[in-house]
């Protein structure tokens, strides 16, 4: 089978959360999944402890009695298309807040997975639908100051990016205790360990707008908390200390307010004295895979 016939076979999904206090914008992010060049992509918005109303004709939904986190809402949608998402070959992850810019994404992931068996993930760009620009932030790589270079890359923006559903099926969903930051590192470091790529692919675009993560009133502690988890789950012992060392020293490096630096070290203290859950810890050869690629999992 040629690469476009293999493409053209995969069937691609959508999950979208909503807290249901983004109509409008739910509503505009609908109709440019709708609008993707291609077979119909299959969409399931999943009611993060909200009720899911007005959406159009063949969106599947699911309503959650309580807000289970980001992590928790998107492992939802992923089930809600089978074990592990089996339903669909891809699945796109997409924030209720943005909008596809172009009507080619769904065919350029079925290309891009179709052509590299070992692509596991795509983190798509973000872009300020006003200003076209792309924060620093939302390049997952280091040498980020050319948004518009796509590039292998270690890890990929939660609300704008393609999973093939192997890697779930393989290496599990997102972590659920979470609840907000860091999750997606979670998953592309088991991702990458287990022989998956994750591409930063600058061609596929979502627009959202402009915005601080600090405005989420928990941002601080939970970055603090599951920065811990993260490297207590993940990492060979002897760079724990090394990467949570070099963060601390990040984080006094940006001198955060008061408030906030308080709020930081209550989460770190808390990542240390809860239970991180599952330790898995990665291979040698993983850490030597991230230096390669550019960001070794000390930094």
């Amino acid at each position: 089978m040629t690469a476009a016939g293999a493409a053209s076979g995969l069937k691609v999904g959508a999950v979208i959360i909503t807290m249901g206090n983004r109509p409008d914008e739910l509503r505009a992010l609908l109709d440019s999944v709708a609008k993707q060049d291609g077979d119909r992509v299959e969409v399931v918005v999943v009611g993060n402890g909200s009720p899911v109303a007005g959406v159009p004709e063949g969106v599947r939904t699911v309503e959650l009695p309580e807000n289970l986190g980001i992590p928790g809402g998107r492992n939802a949608g992923i089930e809600a298309f089978g074990p592990s998402g089996a339903e669909m070959d891809i699945l796109l992850f997409l924030d209720d807040d943005g909008l596809l810019a172009h009507h080619d994404t769904a065919e350029l992931c079925r290309q891009a997975f179709a052509a590299d068996p070992k692509l596991g993930i795509i983190s798509f760009r973000i872009a300020d639908p006003d200003t076209g620009e792309t924060q620093r932030r939302h390049v997952p790589r280091l040498r980020a100051a050319d948004p518009m270079r796509s590039s292998r890359v270690t890890t990929f923006l939660g609300g704008a990016n393609a999973v093939r559903t192997k890697v779930f099926a393989e290496v599990g969903g997102l972590p659920d205790e979470f609840f907000y930051a860091h999750e997606e590192t979670d998953l592309a470091w088991r991702a990458l360990d287990a022989g998956w790529m994750i591409d930063y692919r600058s061609d596929m675009v979502l627009y959202h707008p402009t915005t601080a993560p600090s405005r989420h009133a928990v941002y601080h502690r939970m970055v603090a908390r599951n920065r811990v988890w993260l490297a207590r789950r993940n990492l060979p012992a002897p760079l724990v200390p090394v990467y949570l060392g070099v963060w601390l020293l990040l984080t006094l490096a940006r001198r955060p307010s008061v408030p906030a630096l308080r709020a930081w070290f209550g989460g770190f203290k808390e990542g240390w004295t809860t239970s991180a859950g599952p330790r898995r810890p990665m291979r040698w050869r993983t850490v030597w895979r991230l230096t390669r690629l550019g960001r070794p999992p000390v930094i």
